[in-house]
């Protein structure tokens, strides 16, 4: 049944004691925040209570004061700017923050995402000269740039000074824009290195309404930039960066904003997804991300702008329909892909996966890489072909940076960029073949078995007894959840399943019984382990509050199961 290595975290007592009594919060609240990093008491407890004034001084980046003089200067002459964005979510996200901000305060400005078939990723010759022809002077980057040399070379020959707010690695020379705004660039001193390309975009807008506040720009209605936070965190969330420092500031009151927002797309996205009340980083992460993100792999990204900025109920309700209607097809078309997929890999043995053809839709494979990562716990690399061209998205596993792989096949590659978890690549399709041979000799050349076996990694081993409301209501307050964030899992150990019951066709009901009392519980995903009943079982769980019909009861969010765990509780 168990192919999956379990590792609790060692409890730390002295800790858990001191965090515990200047805190005011559970033994084990206080080992989840150890397990967390936090071991000192003024930032466990900044943790615990997030604060907007907590966040860093923009003019700490790079390349910041630079921008904002430019803005400025554009804001002065009457100029029209040009806001350049990606088709994911973070991307779009980051074009309608700063749209919407440089329309509050009467600015000429127009947006470009790129298509994601015809263009690509990040800045084009193309779309720079239709920029230009359209009047602007200034173009701004969001999400994207970091690896555009020649077309912010480009751009200067015809009169656009471009400025690029980014947060991806920078490979090799920085591209000669007239300012570099991104935190991993070399001599930063930014503090937080991990923000979104929507979080770098919030930056650039908190420092330039500074500057306009001092310039006396402003007569009496100063923009409140924390009505903003909505937009910032559906990208931050969507675009899977940690959850900590700024990137939790932001989710956590955008989150709140997010609840009661104004915004009839947004409204209108988040009604069709069935979300009422609360709004949680796993409403973001499952119901409105892709949503909005199945416009830039299906259709347009413009779908997902026009939604986030419309001001039109009518316009909202129908944008958010297409979307919904754009999703569907999306997993409909992800679905076929996924099932192509592992029909190909019958028979694999290899620790890397490498897989191609010209059927596939390039919106999608990143997601299905992602699922063959998931089921597999090998690096994956999915490749569409269109025209003698392979586009390419790559995933890794905890024990294989992606990146790194796809360096050690550069030769082979005409562009390739993105971090350790993710990447994407572009491959010459008389290529693909070698590609893959080379990238498969190298993921056999790097990882051990013991690498590909899965961890389920375990805060703390506890009792039933101990899952009750409080230590809920103190779980709740680590949210919002993400990586680096990750919600807290707890162990049974030697407890009892009583029973299991198969929910749709994939899920798993569970009743679990420990000295004498019975929870309910689900484990999504599991139905492949159906039928396991007996004693001496270990259980790996995050608990919930399960609201249904006015009532709130405590339940088993199950991630696994294994036979034998025996761990002491003292």
């Amino acid at each position: 049944m168990h192919k999956k290595r379990w590792k609790v975290r060692p409890a730390n007592r002295a800790l858990q004691e001191e965090l515990g009594s200047k805190l005011n919060i559970l033994p084990l609240t206080a080992q989840l925040l150890v397990n967390r990093g936090l071991v000192e008491v003024d930032k466990a407890s900044s943790f615990l209570r997030p604060d907007l004034a907590s966040i860093h001084d923009p003019m700490l980046m790079k390349g910041m004061d630079r921008a904002i003089e430019r803005i400025i200067k554009a804001l002065a002459a009457r100029e029209k700017i040009a806001v350049y964005g990606d088709y994911d979510v973070d991307g779009a996200t980051s074009t309608a923050l700063l749209y919407l901000f440089f329309k509050e305060i009467g600015v000429d400005v127009m947006t470009y995402i790129p298509d994601r078939l015809t263009e690509g990723y990040g800045l084009n010759a193309g779309a720079l000269k239709k920029i230009a022809e359209a009047g602007a002077k200034l173009v701004i980057t969001v999400d994207c740039g970091s690896s555009n040399n020649d077309e912010a070379a480009y751009g200067a020959t015809i009169g656009l000074d471009i400025i690029i707010t980014d947060h991806h690695e920078i490979s090799g020379e920085a591209p000669p824009a007239h300012a570099l705004v991104n935190p991993k660039q070399q001599g930063c001193a930014f503090p937080f290195k991990g923000l979104a390309g929507v979080g770098v975009a919030f930056n650039l807008i908190v420092a330039l309404r500074a500057r306009l506040r001092e310039a006396g720009w402003f007569k009496d209605n100063v923009p409140n930039l924390k009505r903003y936070l909505d937009i910032v965190a559906l990208g931050t969330v969507a675009d899977l960066v940690p959850l900590i420092d700024e990137n939790r500031v932001f989710v956590y009151y955008g989150l709140k904003e997010l609840e009661r927002t104004e915004r009839p797309g947004l409204r209108a996205l988040m009604e069709g997804s069935g979300l009422k009340g609360r709004c949680d980083a796993d409403n973001i992460a499952f119901q409105l991300a892709p949503r909005l993100n199945a416009a830039g792999r299906i259709a347009s990204a413009g779908i997902a702008l026009r939604l986030l900025t419309t001001e039109s109920p009518e316009e909202g309700a129908r944008l958010a329909s297409e979307l919904d209607g754009e999703n569907s097809s999306r997993q409909r078309i992800e679905a076929e892909t996924l099932e192509e997929a592992l029909s190909m890999l019958e028979g694999h043995t290899d620790n890397g996966i490498v897989l191609f053809s010209d059927k596939w839709h390039p919106g999608v494979i990143g997601i299905v890489a992602s699922r063959l990562v998931d089921r597999f716990a090998k690096p994956a690399v999915l490749i569409a072909i269109d025209k003698g061209v392979g586009k390419g998205s790559a995933r890794g596993i905890r024990s294989f940076d992606i990146l790194e792989g796809l360096k050690s096949c550069s030769v082979l590659l005409e562009r390739f960029g993105g971090h350790k978890a993710a990447a994407g690549l572009t491959v010459a399709a008389d290529k693909v073949e070698a590609f893959r041979d080379e990238f498969i000799r190298y993921a056999n050349r790097v990882l051990t078995d013991e690498d590909l076996m899965p961890e389920v990694n375990i805060d703390a081993v506890v009792s039933l007894e101990e899952v009750d409301r409080r230590l809920m209501m103190e779980i709740e307050s680590l949210a919002p959840f993400g990586a680096s964030n990750r919600e807290p899992l707890l162990g049974l150990s030697d407890a009892q399943i009583v029973s299991t019951e198969v929910v749709g066709s994939r899920h798993l009901s569970f009743k679990v019984k420990q000295n004498g009392r019975l929870q309910k519980g689900i484990g999504f995903g599991l139905a492949r382990l159906h039928p396991v009943q007996g004693k001496g079982y270990g259980i790996a769980f995050s608990p919930y509050i399960d609201e249904w019909q006015g009532m709130a009861n405590l339940r088993l969010r199950i991630k696994d199961v294994m036979h034998g765990f025996v761990k002491p509780l003292t």
